[in-house]
């Protein structure tokens, strides 16, 4: 699907559907708008449901000064109108009230966006806006005049934030992962000291390693089918979760031995469909479609363990508080966390771009969970579902140990434990 081709009215219903449900507003917080092409502005309603909006909600802020729709629009409606008068550049803004950066913004402080690339560079630089009176005009000069800085997403001092964008998805991609930040570091604070990456080691991120020569497939097998059914799936199920967003979050699945299924570069991942998913065979890349940044270290660990079959990345929010701590993660909390997770390694930011040998030399079925500094959870499994229970096993285990931090001391499972474990589940 298109998002783009949707009517102004029908995306700001399908977002603000994604953020209600997603925990990121309240029924009455939040309002959404997209300037269209003519000069009209769309904007969500004032006194309305926000779990419950429909298209003919919406209303339509003409150019001329016409009002068209059946209820009043948000009292927010002054800040994006200076925004956009200031920006001409943007063409639509999101304003939330996530727990998470409702919380900065009542410390008055700024999420730093350097625990992972992929964060830093969806977000960009972040702003600041005094307080000013919730739809004030005082309130929308300020505000503007933070945007019109150069800031694409904004934290709204004892308010909230707001974020702009080319389009919709563009600035509802900068709201969700910059909440996912700010989760992840108050996680992250339970643990020990946040470490961020220099400018030189987000670079790094930039280095394209997935312009793969292309090939058009002739035909697609019946298996082939089931797999980029399964991907599309399990990845929807993963950002349900909260294990992956709309911005991070990798899957691969092998096909045979020359060739496997992986995620597109750049894609939504919630809004994935069977056609975006990328077919690798013998390091050529199906034909206009660009794979996962990752596709290179995806293709050495299948090309290392024939026993793989799947693939993921991603940064939940609390294994990434391990990762941008590098504190070891312990998995002998209970049975269930070792039996899947083993021993975790922690491996240091740079081996997943400079050494993509040297991970697939670690990652294994009796390896098969590895945490990489200031960047990703990685884990394979026999198939999809097996991947994925890892997957889900660790973001638990993680949430248990940072919350156990504030009731007692962690007791980990005995070694005497652990060897019965690897006898019984046959995990030597």
């Amino acid at each position: 699907m298109n998002f783009q081709l949707l009517h102004p009215r029908d995306q700001l219903v399908a977002i603000m559907d994604r953020i209600y449900h997603n925990g990121m507003t309240t029924l009455s917080g939040g309002n959404l708008s997209i300037k269209d092409s003519n000069g009209d502005i769309w904007i969500t309603p004032a006194g309305v449901d926000k779990g419950k909006l429909t298209p003919k909600d919406m209303i339509c802020m003409h150019a001329d000064g016409a009002v068209e729709g059946p209820h009043k629009p948000s009292s927010e409606y002054p800040f994006h109108r200076a925004i956009y008068k200031l920006r001409p550049d943007i063409s639509a803004i999101v304003h939330a009230h996530p727990p998470a950066l409702v919380s900065f913004s009542i410390v008055r402080a700024v999420p730093d966006t350097r625990i992972i690339p992929q964060a830093n560079r969806v977000c960009g630089p972040v702003g600041y806006a005094p307080y000013a009176l919730p739809g004030s005009e005082e309130l929308g000069e300020s505000i503007a005049a933070t945007f019109a800085e150069g800031y694409n997403i904004v934290i709204l001092e004892n308010h909230g934030m707001a974020a702009a964008g080319a389009n919709l998805l563009d600035a509802f991609q900068r709201l969700e992962t910059l909440d996912f930040c700010a989760r992840t570091l108050i996680r992250a604070k339970s643990l020990g000291t946040v470490h961020t990456l220099s400018e030189p080691a987000l670079n790094l991120f930039d280095h394209r390693t997935n312009l793969l020569p292309e090939f058009v497939p002739t035909v697609h097998s019946s298996r082939e089918r089931e797999l980029r059914q399964q991907i599309v799936e399990i990845t929807a199920r993963a950002c349900d979760r909260h294990l992956m967003i709309s911005t991070e979050g990798v899957v691969s699945a092998r096909l045979d031995e020359d060739s496997f299924l992986i995620t597109p570069t750049g894609h939504d991942r919630r809004t994935l469909a069977v056609e975006d998913v990328v077919l690798i065979r013998s390091g050529v890349r199906e034909a206009g479609k660009l794979p996962s940044r990752s596709v290179q270290l995806h293709q050495a660990i299948y090309a290392k363990h024939p026993d793989v079959n799947c693939i993921m990345t991603a940064q939940c929010p609390n294994v990434t508080a391990y990762a941008i701590t590098a504190v070891p993660f312990d998995s002998r909390t209970i049975p269930e966390s070792f039996i899947l997770l083993r021993d975790v390694p922690l491996l240091p930011f740079k081996t997943l771009y400079t050494e993509v040998e040297k991970v697939a030399e670690m990652i294994s079925e009796s390896t098969p969970v590895l945490v990489v500094q200031n960047d990703c959870v990685l884990t394979v499994g026999t198939n999809v579902l097996n991947a994925f229970d890892r997957l889900e096993v660790i973001e638990f285990s993680a949430k248990s140990l940072i919350d156990t931090t504030t009731i007692g001391q962690l007791v980990p499972i005995g070694d005497t434990e652990i060897g019965d474990l690897e006898v019984a589940f046959s995990l030597k």
